[in-house]
């Protein structure tokens, strides 16, 4: 469903991806993991149709990235986009009108069940809350591949459980699931796979309980081994 290949960025002499080759299944959760300036959210944009490669390809469904294929694509970036003067409610009719594939009555069970209420107004919104809502939105979409840029950033402890609780919630074995982090002990339990990325390169991938088994470490502590120079 979603193929990379020799995927190249630069941002003026500064090379963010380098000949990048990936191939991601439906039915995954995936962890791209790597520090600050590894490459991962180039990566994310790229794929969602926001940034253009310089070289490379990147396959969606068989098709070439165009206007088309950000139909497939539901990206989550780790700023915080919200409207303040909006409420909650005034966000999902937003979405709504802004994505065909939209599941408003999805997104609202959702809230209700995290006890964010549609009246709520953005400004007043805690961290936590506001990173509850981002994913909310992002996976309440009809997307073939959901991408959430460091969801777990600036979230309390408790928040985090709730947001690996939605995307847990979320998965379906017709879709892909990519999570970019540096937070790799709070998901390492939800994750199928990993990428990590270096300088823009990969450096390590595969299956989360093969690395395991053959490394004899957990993903946060090979995580730890792969970037200790770092």
């Amino acid at each position: 469903m979603l193929i990379i290949k020799d995927l190249s960025k630069k941002y003026y002499n500064k090379t963010a991806l380098r000949k990048v080759t990936l191939n991601f299944e439906p039915g995954k959760i995936y962890g791209l993991l790597g520090p600050n300036g590894s490459g991962k959210t180039t990566l994310m944009k790229v794929v969602a149709g926001l940034h253009k490669q310089n070289s490379g390809e990147v396959l969606i469904n068989n098709m070439e990235l165009s206007h088309k294929t950000k139909a497939y694509v539901s990206y989550m970036p780790t700023e915080n986009f919200l409207y303040d003067s909006f409420k909650v409610r005034d966000l999902l009719k937003f979405y709504k009108d802004m994505y065909d594939d939209f599941r408003k009555d999805y997104a609202e069970e959702l809230l209700c069940n995290i006890d964010i209420n549609l009246n709520y107004k953005i400004a007043n919104l805690s961290s936590g809350q506001v990173g509850k809502v981002k994913s909310v939105l992002a996976l309440s979409r009809d997307a073939d591949i959901y991408m959430l840029d460091e969801p777990l950033n600036g979230v309390d402890i408790l928040s985090r459980d709730t947001i690996l609780d939605i995307i847990i919630r979320s998965y379906n074995e017709n879709k892909i699931i990519i999570i970019s982090t540096h937070l790799v002990g709070e998901i390492e339990k939800i994750l199928d796979s990993v990428i990590f990325l270096k300088d823009g390169s990969v450096e390590l991938l595969g299956e989360v309980e093969e690395l395991r088994q053959s490394h004899q470490l957990s993903v946060e502590n090979l995580y730890k081994e792969v970037y200790k120079d770092v």
